[in-house]
């Protein structure tokens, strides 16, 4: 394969990674410890 194309590909699939583990956690089991300072301080 060219270079290209395989540094392509990888560059899409670390991507998808990246954006697949941050919905991950913002919306799944681990959104459970996430905290929001602005319900934390409130007046």
């Amino acid at each position: 394969m060219e270079p290209a194309i395989v540094l392509s590909i990888s560059l899409g699939v670390i991507l998808v990674g990246i954006t697949g583990f941050g919905i991950y956690t913002a919306f799944g089991p681990p959104s459970k410890q996430l905290a929001d300072p602005f319900e934390d301080h409130e007046d």
